[in-house]
C-alpha cells in the first residue's frame, strides 16, 4: 500500500491579492458609470460614450483585469494607471461643466449625471486600493 500522507500537493499559487476586491468593484464602477449619463441639461441627458467614457469604460477593464492577475507590481499598475487617468477625466470633464456654466450664466443647469459621479467613485476606489498595495510588505 502507498502512503498517502507522503505525498505532499503541489503548492497552488493564488489568483486574487489583497487588492483584488477593491480593483473588481472599482473596474465595476467604472465600467458601468461610463456607459450611463454624464451630464444633466434641461434637454435631457448627455451620455458618457460619446467622449471620455469610452477612455473610462477602458481603464475599467484594465483594472477588472488586473484584479486577476497573481503579481503584485502588475496589480499596483492596474490599479494607480487606471485610477489616476479616471480622476484627470473627471477633473477635466468638472471643470469644463463649470466654465460651461460660467460663461452661458446657466448655473444650475448643467448638472453632473450618476455616470460622472460614479466614475468619480471608481477613482477613488483604484486610487485607494493602489496606496493599500504599496503599503503592504
Amino acid at each position: 500500500m502507498a502512503d498517502t500522507a507522503s505525498t505532499a500537493a503541489p503548492a497552488r499559487r493564488r489568483i486574487l491579492h489583497a487588492g483584488s476586491l477593491g480593483m473588481i468593484v472599482g473596474g465595476l464602477l467604472a465600467l458601468v458609470g461610463s456607459l450611463l449619463p454624464w451630464v444633466i441639461t434641461p434637454f435631457g441627458s448627455l451620455s458618457g460614450t460619446a467622449g471620455p467614457g469610452l477612455w473610462t469604460l477602458s481603464a475599467g477593464f484594465i483594472a477588472v483585469a488586473g484584479a486577476l492577475l497573481p503579481y503584485r507590481k502588475v496589480a499596483i499598475a492596474h490599479a494607480l494607471l487606471p485610477g489616476l487617468a479616471v480622476a484627470v477625466i473627471i477633473g477635466w470633464q468638472a471643470a469644463r461643466l463649470i466654465y460651461l456654466s460660467s460663461t452661458t450664466d446657466s448655473w444650475g443647469q448643467l448638472m453632473p449625471g450618476i455616470g460622472m459621479v460614479m466614475v468619480a467613485g471608481a477613482a477613488v476606489v483604484l486610487l485607494r486600493t493602489a496606496i493599500r498595495l504599496i503599503s503592504i510588505r
